[in-house]
């Protein structure tokens, strides 16, 4: 073998044995619409555990449901220092925004919001309830994911197979089936859990361009939230 032959096998060898170089890249986690019930007045507490408020005794009503998951990029590394916001409705389906509806039966116990920073290995988890339909739309869990204050991605989670998810018009508005994949998640028991706990994993993948949140044309209004096109 010449010189240039081995020069050549050696560089295709580095190609074929360079972690993530000829990787494909992962599919960014689809865009969703941040609805009109961000809490217009964030909680005093707002850790990631939104079954118990501060130091209280009585947990929120709901199954207990831990989500949990990654942040990444396209590449497939972790990204630190991503702080992972959620917001739902709890087991009475309100919000804890102002002007939610059920808003007269809203359980008090419920936190209502939590927010995550990731670190090194890009993870974040919280532990929340199984979310539950409330009028117009299929049980979702928003998310919103920050860095350094800007937000980089706003999107939701679904339960894999809920027959509303079908007729629910922000799921309709993604039409790639694909894409809507990478939204859903098993809610599954936790092995050996006395009291039905559930969990759920959800990897989000960001791409490197901040969102332009004034381009949602449902963000924040409050009130019923108005129909997406279909």
């Amino acid at each position: 073998m010449n010189q240039f032959d081995r020069r050549t096998l050696l560089k295709s060898a580095a190609l074929l044995w360079t972690p993530g170089l000829m990787a494909e890249e992962l599919t960014r986690t689809p865009r969703q619409t941040e609805g009109p019930f961000y809490p217009d007045r964030l909680p005093l507490d707002k850790d990631n555990d939104l079954i118990v408020i501060n130091d209280s005794l009585t947990p929120a009503v709901g199954e207990i449901t831990h989500v949990h998951g990654r942040v990444l990029t396209t590449a497939g590394s972790p990204i630190r220092g991503i702080a992972v916001e959620i917001w739902q409705v709890d087991n009475n389906a309100a919000y804890i925004h102002s002007r939610s509806q059920n808003r007269d039966r809203r359980d008090t116990n419920f936190q209502g919001f939590g927010r995550f920073e990731t670190g090194s290995t890009g993870e974040y988890r919280f532990r929340t309830i199984k979310p539950v339909p409330y009028p117009g739309r299929t049980p979702h869990i928003h998310f919103a994911l920050k860095k350094g204050g800007v937000r980089m991605l706003t999107t939701q989670l679904y339960i894999k197979g809920h027959p509303q998810n079908r007729n629910d018009g922000v799921i309709r508005f993604v039409g790639d089936p694909k894409l809507l994949e990478l939204l859903m998640a098993d809610f599954v028991p936790v092995k050996d859990s006395k009291t039905g706990e559930l969990t759920a994993r959800f990897d989000i993948v960001l791409g490197g361009t901040p969102e332009d949140p004034k381009s949602d044309p449902f963000r924040g209004r409050g009130g019923r939230p108005p129909r997406p096109p279909v």
